[in-house]
């Protein structure tokens, strides 16, 4: 049998930077979810896919 594929693979490496022996993170955090909630951007905002706060650019 054939082994299952994931139906989707996150792309978490395109959150973080690696500078010299530091990580930094290119997105913007929730601030009501707080830290590991990324902010999700769009063309003329930023808005959360957990609680749905929305900043507009």
């Amino acid at each position: 049998m054939s082994e299952k594929k994931p139906k989707f693979l996150h792309a978490r490496w395109k959150y973080y930077k690696i500078v010299g022996d530091r990580v930094e993170r290119l997105r913007k955090f929730c601030p009501r979810c707080g830290e590991g909630v990324f902010l999700a951007e769009h063309k003329d905002r930023y808005s959360c896919g957990k609680c749905g706060y929305t900043e507009y650019k």
